[in-house]
């Protein structure tokens, strides 16, 4: 139940982040942030939780070389062991205010209001409370847009000899929102 999925993906308060979830998702009008309502005044899950660890989104790209008639098929994954190896968490745009055009509408973690002077990319972070906690959320999967790619912003210092590819999104503190990776990138992150 939620108790062994919070201890599993280590988010001791996910219970919370699901009532979150459920006020907004049954309360869409309500101006109110749902972290600011009282939990006796949220609707509470005790039910069973499916977790699927893989998502495939397919779309038309017609200017990609994709095949017959332009579609396209992208897989994100967060398994808890990737090929036996190590945990992917594959990063994702996600659409918070489908008003605003392009990136402005979207989040990876926390985006700046501008992109870097020297690239021309977006840079973002992990998106943390005012204590330094990593800010989690539930979301509903129609807000998934597409994948993101990212790249470190990797500093003046040396890069450790021991990293491995898989420590990558946890051992930087900032990254570039690639908007060369394909064309859906280039045009949100431009």
């Amino acid at each position: 139940m939620v108790a062994a999925l919070a201890e599993e993906v280590r988010v001791p308060h996910l219970r919370r982040l699901i009532c979150y979830f459920l006020f907004s998702q049954l309360f869409p009008d309500d101006p109110r942030n749902p972290e600011d309502v009282p939990a006796a005044n949220c609707p509470q899950h005790d039910g069973s939780i499916r977790v699927f660890n893989s998502a495939a989104a397919t779309f038309y790209a017609p200017s990609d070389p994709s095949g017959i008639g332009g579609m396209q098929r992208e897989h994100i994954r967060a398994c808890p062991l990737w090929r036996n190896v190590y945990a992917r968490n594959d990063c994702v745009f996600v659409n918070t205010n489908p008003e605003l055009e392009g990136i402005e509408g979207l989040e990876v973690t926390r985006v700046g209001d501008h992109a870097d002077e020297d690239t021309g990319m977006w840079i973002v972070h992990p998106s943390v409370h005012d204590d330094g906690t990593l800010n989690f959320a539930v979301i509903h999967l129609k807000t998934v847009y597409q994948a993101a790619h990212l790249i470190p912003v990797y500093g003046r210092d040396f890069i450790p000899n021991n990293i491995q590819y898989f420590h990558s999104y946890d051992a930087f503190c900032s990254y570039y929102v690639n908007k060369f990776a394909d064309h859906h990138a280039f045009e949100i992150a431009s």
